[in-house]
């Protein structure tokens, strides 16, 4: 039995239009495989469901906020079986407590553990096409859970792992992975190919395609995704195992954040763990910290530490650090008008002067890099937010990322 996954996002599914269109989508589909399909709320949907619990309480409960936001899918899915009925194709939707799907972890950010394949695959014996609710399971306590921001796609790809199927396809309303943001810049190309390495890099990076923890869920069992849209028939991005990437370039995309916020402080009292006494305190509140440098004086007495954290955290850190009596320091600077720009590609693996280019164009545009941070794959830069824009341009015409 082959077997395929397909993923609708929330735009996908945003109107009766919209899943009339899906419909026939997986319709074409069944002629060759036996189709498992997970489903998205509608577009809007869990937001609008999220602003009502805020009106009830700022302190919803975490238990109720799943049982809350899972609906959305509910509807979505019932629609959808609904049209295909009417279109001549047996289907019915499936809630994550009817299969079962059980989670682990804790409400709002549980995570799949284990799916009962045996109702699944009986249906698709009997020729039937399961619509799942994506974004949801439920505990060992039956209760309903949610999988975050993205869990639908997290969904799709964990069914994938355990009903083994042949491919993985997230249908969206972009046509797939590009070289930057288009949004950004024109002349942005669809990428082909592309590793789960690179994909989770740029995911985690800025690119709002699909969220890193999806990508990693698919990396760790090696299912290959297919990003594509489904209001175009036309190809999509395959993710996929770096062996399998053919790319002659070196840089393979370039991604942006717009929510980064530079905290510095000045004149820290330099002792052995001093970082750990700062960075502790964050990391119990839930503040990830992302670009770090440190600059000691010529005497060894004090060191200038600079790093990176989401603007939203902004607040919350400005207070932990002040009140953390384990440090000494003579000031602290914080910048919101900042954003990381990063360029990312195996292709620097095994080719020198990649940092020496990517300095070298932003020079030339006359922009100041502030922070700088690399790994095997990659390099990012912090600098000001209004260089953005201009920064991708020069660092895509340099990696020629436009042919």
């Amino acid at each position: 039995m082959k077997i395929i996954v397909l993923k609708f996002g929330g735009t996908s599914v945003g109107s009766i239009q919209r899943i009339k269109e899906v419909a026939k989508i997986i319709k074409s589909y069944s002629r060759k495989y036996k189709v498992i399909v997970l489903s998205s709320a509608m577009s809007g949907t869990t937001n609008k469901l999220i602003n009502m619990s805020l009106k009830i309480s700022k302190n919803f409960p975490d238990n109720e906020y799943d049982t809350l936001v899972s609906s959305g899918e509910q509807v979505s899915c019932s629609l959808l079986a609904g049209q295909l009925l009417e279109n001549g194709v047996k289907a019915r939707s499936w809630m994550a407590w009817q299969i079962p799907i059980l989670t682990e972890g804790k409400h709002r950010h549980s995570r799949i553990k284990y799916i009962n394949k045996n109702k699944i695959l009986k249906y698709l014996r009997s020729g039937g096409i399961p619509i799942i609710a994506g974004f949801q399971g439920i505990d060992k306590n039956l209760n309903i859970t949610t999988i975050g921001r993205g869990g639908s796609d997290s969904s799709a790809i964990m069914v994938a792992k355990f009903f083994k199927a042949s491919r993985c396809v997230i249908y969206t309303d972009v046509e797939g992975v590009y070289t930057t943001d288009p949004n950004k810049l024109n002349s942005a190309k669809k990428i082909q190919n592309i590793s789960y390495e690179e994909m989770l890099e740029m995911a985690s990076l800025g690119s709002k395609v699909m969220q890193a923890h999806s990508i990693q869920d698919a990396r760790l069992n090696r299912i290959n995704i297919e990003v594509k849209s489904s209001f175009v028939n036309k190809s999509g991005t395959l993710i996929t195992k770096r062996k399998n990437v053919i790319n002659n370039k070196i840089i393979t995309g370039i991604s942006s954040t717009d929510n980064d916020a530079k905290v510095t402080l000045v004149g820290v009292k330099d002792r052995p763990g001093i970082a750990a006494s700062i960075f502790k305190p964050l990391s119990q509140n839930s503040i990830n910290v992302d670009m770090v440098v440190q600059n000691i004086s010529s005497d060894g007495k004090e060191t200038d530490l600079t790093f990176t954290i989401k603007s939203i955290d902004l607040t919350k850190t400005k207070k932990i650090i002040n009140k953390n009596k384990n440090i000494i320091f003579r000031k602290l600077i914080f910048d919101k008008n900042v954003s990381k720009v990063s360029i990312i590609g195996v292709g620097m693996i095994t080719t020198p002067g990649v940092t020496f280019r990517m300095f070298q164009a932003l020079a030339r545009k006359n922009i100041n890099i502030q922070v700088i941070s690399t790994s095997e794959i990659k390099i990012s830069v912090l600098i000001k937010r209004t260089n953005v824009t201009k920064a991708i341009k020069c660092l895509h015409q340099e990696f020629k990322l436009n042919k």
